[in-house]
């Protein structure tokens, strides 16, 4: 990263930091739900029963107002993200940043991906420790899978990133923000639930079909995330020389089935994370990455056939055989 990207980097850390702090206190001291427990009103529950009688659908309204009307204006938001797709993808990256002639401000690619995905290390463990069940073992572990993944998002896969010397920057400071305001939600509302309004999250939860099938969905959906992301990476050498073509078609594991497997690895993780906390919180990021990355998915399909005559016609936009 040049001098420039690394102070607005610091900066919007800064910012970042402290909006996500702050964020977190309103949200909490707002709070007019109930944590979990297992003695209510004199009688004794056990954590199977919980389940059972209170999480066979996902849990709409929690009784918190903030809590409650974020999720309803999230959804509403989901839904105006999934429309403006259809028109046209989020402005990042070579093909679809606008290059020289784009307006607005533009940052690089490393910086753009940092400063977007940056509020998923900030808010969701602020929030989470604001908690009353924050040191409970099933919240713990979906801490540990929050941190795990979104530190690859935020930190690792950005870093790993093989620019070319002399592109221009073209990661839109928009879609920064719109990033922002994904994940400042993402994360109030899945920590909050995990640590105050879920009632579902005791030890018997490791055992219920829907935290090992979502497991199972996730882990899938993430390897095949970062290893579609190491195929492209590897496109180009460590060092890439300006006179190295930008583009190549990338071959073997999921992109001998689809244009961007990488999409369809994101859209699983999220899936298996929703099945797994069974939360509409996650559901929201579900709905926000799938309606992003699939038309995305099929704007990038549609270059690749446009500019490469020997593109394998047998692929698919992004879910094998069917899209």
């Amino acid at each position: 990263m040049g001098e420039k990207d690394t102070v607005l980097l610091a900066v919007f850390i800064g910012i970042a930091t402290n909006v996500s702090t702050t964020f977190a206190r309103l949200c909490l001291r707002l709070d007019d739900g109930e944590p979990l427990r297992i003695h209510r009103d004199g009688a004794t529950f056990s954590a199977a029963a919980l389940i059972d009688n209170r999480t066979s659908h996902m849990q709409w309204y929690t009784g918190n107002t903030l809590y409650d009307t974020l999720l309803i204006v999230g959804f509403a938001y989901s839904l105006l993200v999934m429309v403006s797709s259809v028109f046209g993808t989020a402005a990042y990256g070579g093909r679809f940043g606008g290059g020289k002639r784009a307006k607005g401000i533009k940052l690089g690619s490393k910086t753009g991906w940092i400063l977007m995905e940056l509020p998923g290390l900030l808010v969701f463990p602020v929030v989470f420790f604001m908690g009353p069940n924050a040191d409970q073992s099933v919240p713990l572990f979906f801490l540990a899978v929050w941190m795990f993944h979104y530190t690859n998002r935020a930190l690792v896969a950005p870093m790993l990133m093989r620019v070319q010397p002399g592109s221009t920057a073209s990661f839109s400071l928009g879609v920064v923000i719109a990033g922002w305001a994904t994940l400042f939600l993402h994360g109030y509302f899945n920590a909050a639930y995990l640590t105050q309004f879920g009632e579902q999250y005791t030890d018997a939860w490791f055992s219920d079909p829907r935290f090992q099938i979502g497991l199972v969905v996730y882990v899938i959906g993430f390897s095949l995330n970062v290893h579609s992301d190491s195929i492209l990476r590897n496109l180009r050498a460590p060092n890439p020389s300006p006179d190295e073509p930008r583009y190549k078609i990338p071959y073997g594991g999921g992109f001998k089935w689809v244009t961007c497997p990488q999409y369809f690895g994101e859209i699983l993780s999220f899936t298996g994370f929703a099945i797994m906390v069974w939360n509409l919180g996650a559901v929201f990021v579900l709905a926000m990455t799938a309606g992003n990355l699939i038309p995305r998915a099929l704007f990038t399909h549609k270059w690749f056939h446009k500019n490469f005559d020997d593109y394998p016609k047998a692929r698919k936009a992004i879910i094998p055989g069917i899209l």
